[in-house]
């Protein structure tokens, strides 16, 4: 494709111009649009379906901006590109909303009862849910629109149904009490994800069971809870308590025996090496009443209140625990007190109120055939695990893996397919099946992660062999951060080898980390560090924002940000537009071919052989999601080679004329078309309006990736690297003597013998450099490898403010080795203090001497006077 004419492009990048314009016409023209007819080779991604409650934070900038990446990088490498977005209906989350609305109009959703409150809710998600929709095109996410998915939509609750159906008739999803996380203010059983654990302030309280020899004293932190004790444990090798095994003892203030029973549970070390056993009130203490038929006894309600009978009933728990401990004091059974005592307690993500450990009828999933599968698709390939080393990880979760507890005591959501008859009967209704007559539908909603864990292929319209399904599953890629490697990834690991025949839902998982502050101090509102991606994308452009979180994103590593490096990436944008503006200014033509080497100047060859390299690398990058490294390299050779070097050297051939200045516009506008190509999954916007204007082509989201030329060429490598090694050394020596930039001033290049000779008028231009009159005498003399430059700078710098200056450098550079050498002299600062300390101490002393030697050459170099 030829250069067209096209219209001017702005002096300065302004993003806010030309983002919404850009993204609304990559929309329009489809180019996001999956085309499940075409014989290409598939790639997809599913999106991590945000919740409809959410709004665009920094960890979804970061999520979407790598799969953004890898979608656009797959699409101009002609695969058949779905990118599929959807959102989660976030049960608990977004029923607190809407309840949040209606107690300010003085409403609970019992007054609108259950069809009214759910009408409600879906009123809310039509008007008010999905404001990250519009977001994630803030961003420039590349989604295929016509397939956004809900995981409420009538094919995705029609999936829901048909999976629990069919692990219901295999036994795989069975009713029973277990012990679960309960929300005394949301009313519901939670998952672990909802689930924060802080240290808190609490006590410890020892309390003494029993009298005399027979007594024995347990700690605990939540003394309310032992109104509910069913025994005492101890470990079975413990000695101190081998007589009491088997003999009973009191509960205080109950007047109820219960046994002291020995289980392996118990840590001796801890404590007094015996625990309190309130198996309806602890997860531990239930696993252990189950080994020794201990029986449950609640003492609790759902709101935490309680309701065991005597002075208590009816106290909160927070209540009752102070109540509880003064009691115990009374009767002299409180042995020692520990306040404050910091231990991890859970509170509810949503209320932050503390959860309970609730004993409850619910319904439970049998994860261990599914957990084994889903371990032997990685163990076996099938599915990769990025980087290996977090498959360890996985293997921890999947291989101990408790059976997971899906109901929820909600009323958005999918409620669970289970009818009750008259007589007690239980009947699993499928989808599209009606419950017998009479029966009634149980009233627990699933958990959430039960529908998003069939998103991989419900979402392509499983149960259903749609053309999506037969296409696009398995996905090419699940990119998603670490920290739901289990809540998320291993369920749909198992729904996905259960429902597809043993075929796992992805290819490869590609996990990454959280996104930090500078500091690599984890974000929160408490500490004042959170980044809102919109205010950036407000302030730098969307390219900025993502190249600012791309540029740190190694494979599970957490990502470092700050607002300085989105200026700078801010600053490449500016960077990018600014040289592309100057290869259009200057004619850069966009050809079919390019010249033969032996067409082209050493330093076109130059820049076509790094080009070369450069594609090799990043293609290599993306097969391991090294981001950082595809940023680096890009940001290095756009702005250190392209930048600063080609595009200075491609002035000077321009500025020559004839074939050198044609093939140069040429091999400018392949170099600047190919950098905008590679550019363009990290940076989508700039790189699109500056391309159009480069090619005239109708969009840099459909052209073709670039490819490998083989055109290494080292020979042309190594000569414009001496070359730059000479001017920036020369350069160095100008800007140490006081010459100014655009100073010139008369010098005799030494070349003759060396490489560079044929370089010497660039040289000039770069360095400043007049040919020297008969009358020249050199005042210093600069060796730079076999090349010598001898430069007059009589009368262009003030030799006496310039020998002030060096003078106080030097003697700066003098106390500075002084004071290293010093430090390494003394034995005991080399005995005591830290290795890397040392090293930093022996690093100034080297720079110091070094500064030394340099200041010294400079001095000895200036004109007398």
């Amino acid at each position: 494709m030829g250069s067209v004419t096209t219209p001017e492009l702005p002096t300065q990048y302004a993003p806010a111009d030309v983002e919404t314009r850009s993204y609304e016409r990559w929309v329009a023209e489809g180019y996001f649009t999956a085309d499940v007819g075409s014989d290409r080779e598939p790639h997809t991604i599913v999106l991590p379906p945000p919740n409809v409650t959410g709004v665009l934070h920094i960890g979804h900038a970061l999520d979407h901006s790598l799969q953004d990446a890898l979608s656009r990088r797959a699409r101009m490498r002609g695969f058949e590109t779905l990118w599929l977005p959807g959102m989660d209906h976030a049960g608990i989350a977004t029923q607190n909303v809407v309840e949040r609305e209606l107690a300010k109009e003085g409403l609970s959703r019992h007054d609108l009862g259950r069809e009214a409150f759910v009408e409600r809710v879906w009123q809310w998600k039509e008007e008010s849910g999905g404001r990250i929709l519009g977001q994630m095109a803030k961003l420039g996410d590349s989604v295929d629109w016509t397939r956004e998915r809900f995981t409420m939509d009538e094919g995705l609750s029609r999936a829901v149904q048909t999976i629990f159906k069919r692990l219901f008739d295999d036994g795989l999803i069975y009713r029973a009490e277990r012990i679960i996380n309960w929300c005394p203010r949301c009313l519901t059983a939670l998952s672990d994800i909802e689930v924060d654990h802080t240290d808190d302030d609490g006590e410890l309280v020892s309390i003494r069971y029993g009298e005399g020899d027979s007594a024995i004293v347990v700690a605990t932190t939540r003394a309310e809870t032992m109104l509910g004790d069913t025994a005492v444990a101890v470990h079975p090798a413990d000695e101190r308590y081998a007589h009491l095994v088997g003999t009973s003892v009191e509960v205080p203030l109950t007047g109820r025996l219960i046994p002291i029973v020995a289980d392996e549970h118990v840590d001796p070390a801890f404590g007094t090496g015996a625990v309190k056993v309130t198996p309806a009130h602890d997860p531990n203490d239930f696993e252990i009443g189950r080994r020794h038929g201990l029986p449950s006894l609640a003492v609790m309600d759902e709101r935490g209140v309680i309701t065991a009978h005597g002075p208590f009933e009816g106290l909160d728990r927070f209540e009752a625990r102070p109540a509880v401990v003064a009691a115990l004091r009374a009767e002299g059974r409180v042995v020692a007190e520990k306040r404050p005592y910091v231990h991890a307690v859970g509170h509810c993500s949503r209320c932050k109120t503390v959860v309970e450990p609730r004993l409850s009828l619910q319904w439970f999933v049998n994860v261990q055939p599914l957990a084994k599968a889903a371990g032997d698709a990685v163990r076996d390939g099938s599915t990769r695990i990025h980087p290996p080393e977090l498959a360890k990880r996985y293997f921890d979760w999947v291989d101990d893996m408790h059976d997971w507890c899906i109901s929820r005591q909600l009323w958005w959501g999918h409620r669970i397919p289970v009818w009750y008859g008259p007589e007690g009967e239980v009947v699993c209704v499928g989808a599209g099946e009606e419950p017998p007559a009479g029966y009634t539908q149980d009233s627990d909603v699933l958990d959430t992660w039960f529908s998003s864990a069939l998103w991989p292929f419900s979402t392509l319209g499983w149960p259903d062999r749609t053309p999506e399904l037969e296409r696009f599953y398995p996905t090419t890629v699940l990119v998603t951060g670490y920290d739901i490697l289990f809540f998320w990834v291993a369920r749909m690991m198992m729904f996905g080898l259960y429902a597809m025949d043993g075929t796992p839902p992805f290819q490869t998982v590609s996990l990454h980390g959280m996104v930090r502050d500078q500091y690599g101090k984890k974000m929160s509102k408490s500490s004042g560090n959170v980044v809102d991606p919109l205010d950036w994308i407000s302030r730098y452009g969307a390219d900025a924002t993502r190249f600012t979180l791309l540029r740190g994103a190694g494979p599970g590593s957490d990502v470092a940000i700050s607002d300085d490096w989105a200026a700078g990436s801010r600053n490449f944008c500016n960077k990018i537009w600014n040289a592309t503006r100057f290869a259009l200014m200057n004619g850069a033509t966009v050809a079919e071919t390019l010249p033969g080497p032996g067409d082209l100047t050493v330093a076109d060859r130059w820049i076509l052989s790094r080009l070369d390299s450069v594609v090799g690398a990043v293609d290599a990058a993306y097969d391991d999601f090294e981001f950082a490294k595809i940023s680096d390299q890009l940001y290095h050779f756009a702005w250190d080679e392209v930048c600063d070097w080609y595009v200075e050297l491609a002035k000077i051939q321009i500025a020559s004329g004839g074939e050198v200045a044609d093939r140069t516009r040429r091999v400018l506008g392949h170099v600047f078309d190919s950098l905008l190509r590679l550019l363009h999954p990290l940076v989508p916007f700039v790189s699109e309006e500056l391309w159009r204007a480069l090619t005239g082509g109708p969009s840099i989201t459909v052209a073709s990736w670039p490819a490998v030329l083989g055109v290494a060429d080292p020979a042309a490598e190594g000569e414009i690297l001496a070359l730059r090694d000479l001017v920036t050394e020369v350069r160095r020596f100008r800007s140490d003597q006081g010459l100014k930039p655009g100073q010139k001033v008369a010098a005799k290049l030494a070349l003759d013998g060396t490489a560079l000779a044929a370089h010497e008028p660039a040289i000039r231009v770069l360095l400043r450099l007049d040919t020297p009159a008969e009358s020249f005498v050199a005042t210093a003399r600069l060796a730079v490898g076999s090349a010598v430059i001898e430069i007059d700078t009589a009368g262009a710098i003030d030799v006496a403010a310039e020998r002030k200056r060096m003078e106080k450098d030097l003697a700066a550079a003098r106390k500075e080795a002084a004071q290293a050498t010093a430090k390494l002299g003394n034995e005991q600062f080399m005995s005591k203090a830290p290795e890397d300390v040392v090293t930093k101490v022996r690093g100034k002393a080297a720079q110091a001497d070094a500064d030394i030697a340099r200041l010294r050459a400079q001095l000895d170099a200036l004109p007398a006077g």
